[in-house]
């Protein structure tokens, strides 16, 4: 895969090598990516030791904006612009195929074997995921009681597609907007984002008590999330600098971070809130430490090939595996796995039931 494309995989990326413009291919990157859909396959399929598997969608955030930013800053520094449409552009023919196929098929599938009698809301949710709206469908019906102990619905995990798009619907804008207020200097440029950022972390943790869908499906409560990969672009020349004695326990440290979130983290966690500080500064760590590749670090586990391998699929997995798991087990005549059905929001624990089917009051009964 080019660099191009590398970038500009809003969820985990469907083949080739993560590629920072103008650099070596990270092949940590597409380890991590691996890790992260794997999480929450696991997750998804009702593996209790890693309940919180969720938290992969916020590593593929933090990786997203640092890989789109990279290639942003590659085209203002070269170019002294960014082609907004030509940025839209690719991004379409990048994505929308894909995502079209697996919209049409979950709903020819879900005609054929869910409840006929919510057939029009399940259209509803592949229109409102062709559209990349349906993060803002799923806050809204989280907070309706009348929507309680509805199965889940087979397009759900297209929440997080949503929330990428409608932040690069301003982030390469406002770059390009602070770019030219001060003159390429990077520091400076960082500092609305770092604004935005911390706004956007504040909105998270007081709406994870008072509305918990808001604060897990709505994308300014999720910004920061990106914004922290942008921040790490904005500064990956001075880390690549970084001495290998450093360099390699940051990316372990990040790792471990990931990890333990994965494993300790379930259904009854508060999430977003603060406690998605840990696999996003996680994730960080792992993305600045592989600025400076060094023999020990965690880039010697993530670039395996099998790694490697499956982060190149992550992007399709991550697309069908749930409908997969919410319509197969109806067509087999089975139940969905242990502690899946019901849940509403397929890519995270959404504090306090964050969707259709769940209360809005903590704690969640269950949620992804």
């Amino acid at each position: 895969m080019s660099s191009v494309q590398s970038a500009e995989r809003p969820v985990p990326a469907s083949g080739g090598s993560a590629r920072p413009p103008g650099h070596a291919p990270r092949l940590d990157i597409q380890g991590l990516r691996a890790v992260a859909v794997g999480l929450v396959v696991l997750s998804h399929a009702g593996v209790a030791q890693v309940s919180g598997g969720y938290i992969g969608v916020d590593v593929f955030f933090v990786i997203s904006g640092f890989l789109i930013t990279s290639l942003l800053l590659r085209e203002l520094a070269t170019t002294g612009r960014v082609s907004v449409r030509s940025f839209y552009a690719r991004r379409a023919l990048r994505l929308l195929p894909v995502s079209s196929l697996v919209i049409a098929v979950t709903l020819g599938g879900a005609w054929l074997f869910l409840s006929k009698a919510r057939l029009a809301e399940y259209a509803g949710d592949a229109l409102a995921s062709a559209l990349y709206a349906v993060n803002f469908r799923l806050a809204a019906s989280g907070t309706d009681y009348l929507a309680q102990n509805g199965p889940p619905s087979p397009l759900q995990h297209f929440w997080s597609l949503a929330v990428e798009e409608q932040f690069y619907l301003v982030w390469p804008l406002l770059l390009l907007l602070t770019w030219r207020i001060t003159r390429g200097r990077r520091r400076l440029a960082a500092v609305p984002l770092g604004v935005v950022c911390l706004g956007s972390f504040a909105a998270g943790v007081l709406l994870t008590d008072s509305s918990a869908p808001w604060a897990y499906f709505a994308s300014f409560t999720r910004a920061w999330e990106l914004g922290a990969g942008a921040l790490l672009a904005l500064c990956a020349g001075r880390l690549e600098r970084l001495p290998a004695a450093l360099a390699a326990p940051l990316t372990w440290l990040g790792l471990g971070c990931v990890t333990l979130a994965a494993l300790s983290y379930d259904d009854a966690t508060p999430f977003p809130g603060h406690h998605a500080l840990l696999p996003v500064a996680g994730t960080v760590l792992v993305l600045a430490g592989g600025c400076a590749p060094a023999p020990h670090g965690a880039g010697w586990l993530l670039g395996r090939r099998p790694l490697v391998w499956l982060g190149g699929l992550s992007y399709g997995w991550y697309l069908w595996h749930w409908p997969l798991l919410v319509i197969v087990p109806s067509a087999l005549g089975r139940c969905p796995p242990p502690g899946r059905a019901g849940r509403r929001d397929p890519a995270g624990a959404a504090g306090g039931g964050a969707g259709r089917g769940e209360t809005h009051t903590p704690p969640r009964n269950d949620t992804q």
